[in-house]
């Protein structure tokens, strides 16, 4: 079985010898033996009511695809979770087989801060002008490839962590959308599972906000998306690059 070398980013707090506060990023290098390397790809779905949101979701599927076809032939472990929509998936092979793993009850949440986000979604986060929110979505987005022998499926958090504890899975990445509210919130996702103890990590260039310019801080979109990201590397886990899976 192959071995994954990954560089986690994480950003801390310092001080320097003037006794300044500050933050710096931090790179530590480890090497995640393939068969205890799990992605979770959180909530790429067939559709949105932000146009924006839709856009950025179909430029990053096909590099998505890159990693996961690589990371499936090293022995990584594949799990889809797009959330509100396993309906779709009842009979699917993938579904099926995350429900034969018998249930583990996790561990209590251990506490962790939680201190505001950095960029203001009080709107809901659309750039292109919508401003009614629906489900617009009823599966994972069918260019997002799903292998039917290997992969799983699930939106719920016991049963990820089930798997989790069933393969002794040692690191867990996650990519998606969107990362200042579902790839942060689901019972499957960041905070989660840092509270259940999970080593996570997010693929920071395989991820995107829900974020409007006309809002506070008042950057681009994209600025926000580095926002949110650096975010999550000084309060929650550290990134990796989608390059460390190819």
């Amino acid at each position: 079985m192959s071995a994954i070398l990954l560089n986690f980013c994480r950003q801390r707090l310092v001080q320097d010898s003037g006794g300044h506060h500050g933050w710096q990023t931090e790179s530590i290098q480890r090497l995640i033996q393939a068969d205890k390397l799990a992605l979770i790809i959180c909530d790429m779905w067939d559709n949105h009511w932000c146009r924006g949101a839709v856009e950025r979701e179909a430029a990053m599927i096909p590099r998505m695809n890159a990693v996961l076809a690589a990371a499936r032939s090293q022995g990584a472990h594949i799990i889809h979770a797009p959330s509100e929509t396993m309906d779709f998936y009842v009979d699917h092979p993938a579904r099926q087989r995350m429900l034969t793993i018998p249930p583990v009850e996790p561990p209590p949440d251990c506490e962790h801060a939680n201190p505001p986000l950095p960029v203001d979604a009080s709107d809901q986060g659309s750039d292109t002008g919508e401003t009614t929110t629906y489900k617009a979505w009823s599966r994972q987005h069918p260019d997002v490839a799903i292998d039917v022998a290997h992969d799983l499926i699930s939106d719920k958090g016991v049963e990820i962590y089930s798997y989790l504890h069933a393969n002794a899975i040692e690191q867990v990445l996650i990519m998606g959308v969107h990362t200042n509210m579902c790839v942060l919130n689901r019972s499957f996702a960041i905070k989660q599972m840092v509270k259940w103890g999970v080593k996570i990590a997010l693929v920071r260039d395989l991820t995107d906000t829900m974020y409007n310019p006309a809002m506070p801080p008042y950057v681009s979109h994209d600025e926000g998306t580095r926002l949110v990201v650096a975010y999550i590397e000084k309060f929650w886990c550290p990134s990796v690059l989608s390059a460390d899976l190819l």
